[in-house]
């Protein structure tokens, strides 16, 4: 009997990402769900990434956590528009979170929107939110074999993000495992490493939003 319920409730997600995703593409935003376990810096990138393109383009961030507000007070501080999702003990942001959540945004004014999810390896890479682009952050203290672990999470991405770059001299972690265990799920992954609390690395990150930016607006203009 459990099978069909978990199955019902998967497609009733999935029928909510596509009206999320036809949302999104009205509206030309651009939609970033980070994903990571808990403590792989996923706020710390964002208030980075917040501040330092805050002349370029106007953003926006939902906060997933099971509880409290820390995370949202941390990205408010940037001056980004932020609203917080509390799952109360879900492990994972689902499509109906994000459409209630969007009553807070004028979409229309935001070139990119992110969803920071609840930090989890597992139940999020089951949940799409419409999203263009699932991004994983891999911080270097949680071991090269991730990728090997839990494979839907690093299949079901576009881009991960090997983070805490300058702790590499202090750990046994070997970057060229993580890339090829993390590619040979997805051979397109694109892979960044970087540190979002140092600054290091930042700007090919950097690069790829501006391109993908760029690219969702004019796919909606042709």
């Amino acid at each position: 009997m459990k099978i069909p319920v978990i199955r019902d409730v998967l497609e009733s997600n999935a029928l909510g990402a596509k009206e999320l995703e036809a949302l999104f593409a009205q509206a030309e935003v651009l939609v970033v769900n980070l994903m990571s376990s808990p403590g792989a810096g996923k706020t710390t990138l964002l208030e980075r990434t917040l501040r330092d393109l805050k002349a370029e383009f106007s953003m926006g961030v939902i906060e997933g956590d099971l509880q409290t507000s820390n995370d949202a007070k941390r990205i408010a501080g940037t001056g980004a528009e932020v609203v917080q999702i509390n799952t109360q003990g879900g492990c994972h942001l689902n499509a109906a979170m994000i459409h209630n959540a969007l009553g807070s945004f004028d979409l229309a004014t935001l070139d990119i929107l992110f969803i920071e999810n609840v930090g989890n390896l597992v139940c999020p890479a089951e949940f799409r939110l419409g999203e263009d682009f699932r991004v994983t952050l891999l911080s270097l203290p949680e071991g090269d074999d991730k990728p090997e672990k839990y494979p839907p999470m690093f299949s079901g991405s576009q881009v991960m993000i090997l983070n805490k770059a300058d702790l590499l001299p202090y750990l046994d972690f070997d970057l060229k495992r993580a890339r090829e265990g993390a590619r040979a799920l997805n051979k397109d992954l694109e892979v960044f490493t970087l540190s979002a609390g140092t600054g290091e690395g930042l700007g090919p990150w950097y690069t790829w939003l501006r391109e993908a930016v760029f690219s969702k607006k004019g796919t909606a203009e042709s």
